[in-house]
């Protein structure tokens, strides 16, 4: 655990956590969350709560597009709420509204990982439905490819590789303090 003074500050906006699937937006977001005392939301659960069924059968049901439909309302209603850590699916911030609402709303965190353990770790079980459709390597290779120019939008970038979650939650913690009051002191 963080002893030191980044952990003892609370960011005065939501901190959203974007990035591919795998990168580890739920576990980060979910430690990051309770150290910082904040509530904890995921807006895939959001959406399955809202929809009344699971991410992979309203994509089966009613396609990604109406999903991404769906996912923007989700975001745009839960950034309304006051403060606290949200994590999104891969594809969230991929719709220029959704970018733009969370630049306005939240500090953004890209969650980075190498295409190996994002394949690794999203294929440990089957429920990711963009991955149901070939070889999920090159699947992922391809998606990244096309992704990353827009996650490298975000406010701070932290590596998500093999390292321990408390190691990287201490890391977003570092760089957003660091974003937090570099920002304050170098107004525009």
């Amino acid at each position: 655990m963080n002893t030191s003074k980044e952990s003892l500050f609370v960011p005065p906006r939501t901190l959203v956590l974007v990035g591919m699937m795998g990168a580890g937006k739920t576990s980060i977001g979910r430690r990051l969350a309770a150290q910082l005392g904040l509530p904890f939301v995921d807006s895939d659960d959001e959406i399955a709560t809202a929809s009344g069924m699971s991410i992979s059968r309203y994509f089966e049901q009613y396609g990604e597009v109406e999903f991404r439909k769906g996912e923007r309302k989700v975001i745009a209603r839960l950034l309304e709420r006051p403060r606290h850590v949200l994590s999104t699916g891969g594809g969230a911030y991929m719709a220029p509204e959704t970018r733009k609402l969370i630049r306005a709303k939240a500090f953004s965190i890209y969650l980075k990982a190498d295409p190996s353990i994002l394949v690794e770790r999203a294929t440990r079980h089957n429920d990711r439905p963009l991955l149901q459709k070939g070889n999920p390597h090159e699947i992922m290779a391809h998606m990244l490819a096309e992704r990353e120019p827009i996650y490298a939008e975000a406010d701070i970038t932290v590596e998500s590789n093999n390292r321990p979650i408390d190691e990287t939650v201490n890391h977003v913690l570092n760089s957003l303090y660091d974003f937090v009051y570099s920002d304050q002191k170098n107004p525009d």
